[in-house]
């Protein structure tokens, strides 16, 4: 059994723009960046597999063109208190090389099973 998380209703959504094929160790960033959250205690982790983008480079990342995928964009998105994302922000650094890294300031509306619990 897990260790309940709680969301203050005024918090932060920390949200990582990177492609697919990017590391960390041997394993993928996206996989890494979450177990870590994970171990962290952050209430929550959501990776997003994109169909198609572009980022710095400006070259397209897409499904389409005869291949099955090129590394497509991937983007990981966390909310919780500003405290415990800025204390992930110094793991995250040490973990992604090439990405976009955004926060936001958000109102929880609803976290678990209902508005109360």
């Amino acid at each position: 059994m897990g260790v309940t998380m709680q969301v203050p209703r005024d918090a932060v959504l920390l949200r990582i723009f990177f492609g697919e094929d990017e590391k960390f160790g041997h394993q993928p960033l996206y996989e890494a960046i979450v177990l870590k959250a994970r171990e962290m205690h952050l209430a929550g982790a959501t990776v997003l597999r994109g169909p198609m983008g572009f980022g710095h480079s400006s070259r397209i990342h897409t499904t389409k063109i005869l291949r099955l995928s090129e590394d497509l964009p991937i983007v990981i998105e966390i909310v919780d208190a500003e405290e415990k994302i800025n204390a992930f922000l110094t793991t995250l650094n040490g973990m992604i090389g090439s990405g976009l890294v955004t926060l936001e300031k958000v109102k929880v509306l609803q976290y678990g099973k209902g508005a109360d619990t």
